[in-house]
C-alpha cells in the first residue's frame, strides 16, 4: 500500500471515528463502513482504527472474524451471500446454487478473475419463509429458482 493511499484511509477512518465516535460500540460501524467502501477491511485499516479508538489490534480482528460480512481479504464488486439454512435446502437452494456456479464459472468461497463477483454462503437471512434466499451486496432476494438467480445475475454483468 503506497503512503498516498495510506494517508487517504487514515483521513477516512478519522472521519468514520468523528461521525461514530471514539467509545468501543463504534468499531462495528466503522468496521462496516470500510468493508462496504473496499471490500474488505486491510490490515493497515485494522491498526488505525485500532490506534483511533484506542483498543488492542486483537480487538478490531476478533470482531472482524466473528462477523461473517467483515472480511480481512478483498472480495468482488457484488458479494452473493446464498442462504444455507435447511429451509432453504428444502426448497430447492442446491439447484440455484448450482445454476449460480455454472453461471459464474467458480465455487463458493470464490471470486471471480474480473473481481466483479465473490460466492458465498452465509447462514439465515431471516426468509426461510420465502427461500431459497441470497443477498447480494445489501439488497435480499428470495423465492429463487435457477432460472430466477440467472436472470438477476445477468442483470449484474
Amino acid at each position: 500500500m503506497l503512503i498516498l493511499e495510506k494517508n487517504e484511509l487514515t483521513e477516512e477512518i478519522e472521519q468514520l471515528v468523528t461521525k461514530y465516535g471514539k467509545d468501543k460500540s463504534s468499531l462495528l460501524p466503522i468496521l462496516q463502513a470500510v468493508q462496504r467502501k473496499h471490500k474488505h477491511i486491510p490490515d493497515f485499516a485494522q491498526q488505525e482504527i485500532a490506534r483511533l479508538l484506542d483498543i488492542h489490534p486483537v480487538e478490531v480482528y476478533s470482531v472482524i472474524s466473528f462477523y461473517s460480512f467483515l472480511s480481512t481479504e478483498p472480495k468482488g464488486k457484488y458479494i452473493i451471500r446464498l442462504c444455507k439454512t435447511i429451509s432453504c435446502d428444502m426448497q430447492g437452494k442446491d439447484s440455484v446454487a448450482k445454476a449460480i456456479q455454472r453461471e459464474l464459472g467458480i465455487n463458493f468461497g470464490e471470486t471471480t478473475k474480473d473481481k466483479k463477483f465473490t460466492l458465498e454462503y452465509t447462514n439465515c437471512v431471516g426468509m426461510c419463509d420465502q427461500g431459497p434466499a441470497m443477498i447480494i451486496n445489501e439488497r435480499v432476494y428470495t423465492k429463487l429458482t435457477p432460472e430466477k438467480a440467472i436472470q438477476i445475475l445477468s442483470e449484474l454483468k
